[in-house]
């Protein structure tokens, strides 16, 4: 009974897709992205405790405890809204990047109360509902370029497997070449166990298995407990690769610390939750302004990009490479940004991480419902997620990166209009950590292309007016006006 009823709200029959799927691509997700949990708190905390603003009370591991509730909150909340409302495959939580920039760049660096940070996220999710409610944010996307939105997967793809390989440790950073291989390869039990792990996954993929991803996520992670047992370790890996003259991804333990269970104090969320009503108090209104201009900013393309992107890897876009319906997921992480910003987190958003379980088959809402259940589960235990190793969960990024690359077969090559702006999206998003970068590069280059190639009558005024915008937003971001308003 509970089977049917799941598959006439999801529409499990029209999407070619059946119950064990969904359950299999929600898990798949959640293991992949469930890293935000511990990594959100670790970011946020300093910021809370030691920036500007009002005193919580809490050190800086209490703090990382409350966090961890309300990212798990926060991530339930969208993600569940996703599941009900959009019904798409798609998990959110608050987002790196912006998380980073609220605590180092608004709060440690620009010395804004934590509070109005808060404030000005929650602002930014309340202009996002009001325009996905009016359609005003599908309809900014539909002006993104067709060669941008054809460009946006492969760009991803790439994202990911930079992300995935740096976890992995398998790339290190390099002060002469940016990045290069590993120096300690072959002495760091976490490189070799990833890349073991990542060949396991690719075969059993390349043979069909069905849940092939969580197969690799889960071997790699016993693996690593194992290898833990027997004495390996991986803690002098990146003081040798610094001798090298390398940098590794900073400590990252074989088997993390089991999960511990939640005190009461740890639930407590009320030095957070509702902090930001005293934030929006004597603000100055210029300042306050530009801050939630740069959260919408970035917010709003990598939102923009996740869908589009995920959505083009599922089979999704219809032929002039638009997601159908977008204003319901658009709708989803506009509420879960607001919900997120009152609990005392920073900008929720869509993840990237998506593709993962998009690409074990997942289809509906129903990938969505598995995922915030899992979060909302995953508050019994700080995090339980936390057990799975960074670099087994992150060898699927690597995975997902190759399919992913498949999208550019699409992409007009031998036309410059459209090779110029696929080419420096794809480019530009991974080695700037950004979707939202990736997507202003191409956007920008459009119009330009175009103009040169006498054509400028096929650029939109929408479209110019798009790359305009990005430039605005690149003054405003890197011209120093934000540090000089305040």
């Amino acid at each position: 009974m509970v089977r049917e009823t799941l598959a006439g709200f999801f529409g499990f029959d029209e999407h070619g897709t059946d119950l064990e799927t969904e359950v299999v691509a929600g898990v798949t997700t959640f293991l992949t992205m469930s890293y935000i949990v511990v990594v959100n708190p670790a970011v946020l905390a300093p910021a809370i405790v030691n920036g500007p603003g009002p005193d919580v009370g809490l050190s800086i591991p209490q703090a990382q405890q409350v966090l961890a509730v309300v990212t798990l909150l926060a991530a339930a909340t969208a993600t569940l809204v996703m599941a009900f409302y959009a019904n798409q495959p798609f998990g959110q939580a608050p987002g790196l990047g912006l998380n980073a920039f609220f605590a180092f760049t608004v709060v440690l660096g620009l010395g804004v109360p934590w509070n109005t940070a808060l404030a000005a996220v929650v602002v930014e999710g309340i202009i996002f509902v009001l325009l996905t409610a009016v359609g005003a944010r599908e309809y900014v996307i539909k002006l993104f370029p067709q060669p941008v939105k054809l460009a946006v997967g492969a760009g991803i793809g790439l994202f990911l497997a930079i992300i995935g390989l740096e976890e992995m440790r398998i790339v290190a950073g390099s002060d002469a070449t940016f990045v290069t291989f590993s120096p300690v390869f072959a002495t760091d039990p976490v490189a070799i166990l990833s890349v073991l792990g990542l060949f396991l996954t690719l075969v059993l993929y390349a043979r069909g298995i069905r849940g092939s991803i969580i197969v690799g996520v889960i071997v790699t992670s016993i693996a690593g407990y194992a290898a833990s047992a027997m004495g390996f370790s991986s803690a002098g890996a990146a003081e040798a690769a610094e001798q090298a003259g390398a940098t590794l991804k900073s400590p990252i333990p074989l088997a993390p610390d089991v999960p511990i269970v939640y005190d009461a104090a740890s639930y407590d969320v009320t030095p957070l939750a509702g902090a930001f009503v005293d934030g929006l108090r004597d603000v100055e209104p210029f300042a306050f302004a530009l801050i939630v201009f740069t959260f919408f900013f970035v917010d709003f393309f990598d939102t923009a990009g996740t869908l589009t992107g995920v959505g083009q890897a599922a089979g999704f876009l219809d032929g002039e490479g638009n997601l159908p319906d977008m204003d319901e997921p658009l709708m989803a992480d506009a509420v879960g940004t607001t919900v997120g910003g009152m609990l005392g987190t920073s900008t929720v958003t869509t993840y990237i991480e998506s593709a993962t379980g998009v690409e074990e088959g997942g289809r509906t809402g129903m990938t969505a419902l598995v995922i915030g259940v899992l979060f909302l589960l995953s508050l019994a235990v700080v995090p339980l997620a936390a057990a799975v190793p960074t670099y087994a969960s992150h060898l699927v990024l690597v995975v997902v990166g190759i399919i992913m690359l498949t999208n550019v077969a699409e992409i007009a090559w031998d036309d410059l209009s459209f090779a110029i702006p696929a080419a420096l999206t794809i480019f530009v998003m991974p080695f700037t950590f950004s979707i939202a970068y990736g997507i202003a590069a191409g956007i920008t280059s459009y119009p330009v292309v175009k103009a040169a190639q006498g054509e400028a009558s096929d650029v939109s005024l929408g479209q110019w007016a798009l790359a305009a915008a990005f430039v605005l937003y690149f003054f405003v971001r890197t011209g120093g006006i934000l540090q000089g308003s305040l």
